[in-house]
């Protein structure tokens, strides 16, 4: 990314203090979603508009995610919780890692008792892939999240993009209040996953006992799984309370978002730390395209100090 450094200073009118801030280079992950025409057309910065905090600001570049730019890692997320009606459903999975480009390299990992298992780190070996992938075949009932934390951290940083496909009851058994309160640590996996720059995307597949289960907590799941796909600029994918009849419509539209990806790059008010999370929204300036993508990011550098200065973070450009 260049390095572009821009200060912005006013004074405020009846005071002697000077209020410096200095713009930072920020990127976010950008996906076109559905677009209601025959084909979505190629993004450019004068198709887009980002806010951060509420406050325009200038975009650099928007660079398409294709070609020599291309490359992800996908780890696909088993909860071995979700151990219902598994059937042909696998078939499918095995068929969409069979059918991911070249650019693609594809891990696989599993839920057991909350804790991460990887079962092959990211290949572009698709038979290496397809082999490690099993059916869940139950476990004890225990938050996904936590797990996801563990992959997203142990992640190695690299220049390609990065994505999960997490299929899970999206369950956390110790959550409290269910449905009305954010789980911990679906926030931590949420906040995890902003900071690392992974998008996710969830698959609901309920555990065999969902017919006896309560219906709220059942809910409470597919909630949590929508907070941490949604605000990570993924989606999440579930139609009712009992397991989806086929996982390949779904599996294709994650595919086509995957290969719908921009970087756009922009300037950014600095938080107060490396780790301080912003809120950013991208909006389409396109007619009936929709843009899915995180809404916060970390906005990475330091405010500038001076003794001859006092400095407020967030000021506008």
């Amino acid at each position: 990314m260049r390095k572009i450094g821009v200060f912005m200073c006013f004074l405020i009118a009846g005071s002697q203090a000077l209020w410096c801030q200095r713009a930072v280079p920020a990127h976010i992950v950008v996906t076109t979603g559905h677009y209601y025409g025959e084909e979505p057309p190629i993004l450019t910065a004068s198709d887009l508009s980002v806010t951060q905090n509420g406050i325009p600001r200038t975009i650099t570049s928007v660079i398409p995610l294709r070609g020599d730019r291309a490359a992800l890692e996908l780890f696909v997320l088993v909860d071995n919780c979700s151990s219902c009606e598994v059937g042909p459903k696998f078939d499918e999975l095995r068929r969409f890692i069979a059918r991911q480009p070249s650019t693609t390299f594809v891990g696989v990992a599993y839920i057991q008792d909350g804790q991460l298992q990887v079962a092959e780190n990211p290949t572009t070996d698709r038979e290496r892939a397809i082999k490690a992938l099993s059916p869940p075949g139950g476990s004890r009932p225990s938050s996904p999240y936590s797990a996801l934390t563990d992959l997203i951290k142990g992640w190695r940083p690299d220049s390609s993009r990065h994505a999960v496909l997490m299929i899970s009851t999206g369950l956390d058994p110790v959550a409290a209040d269910p449905g009305l309160s954010r789980s911990k640590s679906a926030e931590a996996a949420l906040q995890a996953a902003q900071r690392a720059d992974v998008t996710v995307y969830a698959i609901y597949h309920p555990s065999a006992d969902y017919v006896t289960s309560d219906p709220s907590r059942i809910y409470a799941g597919q909630t949590e799984l929508s907070h941490v796909a949604y605000e990570t600029g993924g989606e999440a994918y579930f139609v009712s309370l009992g397991p989806l009849p086929s996982l390949a419509p779904f599996l294709a539209d994650i595919s086509q978002h995957l290969a719908n990806q921009y970087l756009v790059e922009f300037l950014a008010n600095p938080g107060k730390s490396r780790e301080e999370l912003q809120e950013v929204e991208i909006e389409s300036k396109v007619p009936d395209l929709d843009l899915m993508a995180p809404n916060r990011i970390v906005a990475a550098g330091a405010t500038v100090t001076d003794e001859k200065t006092k400095v407020a973070p967030r000021m506008p450009q």
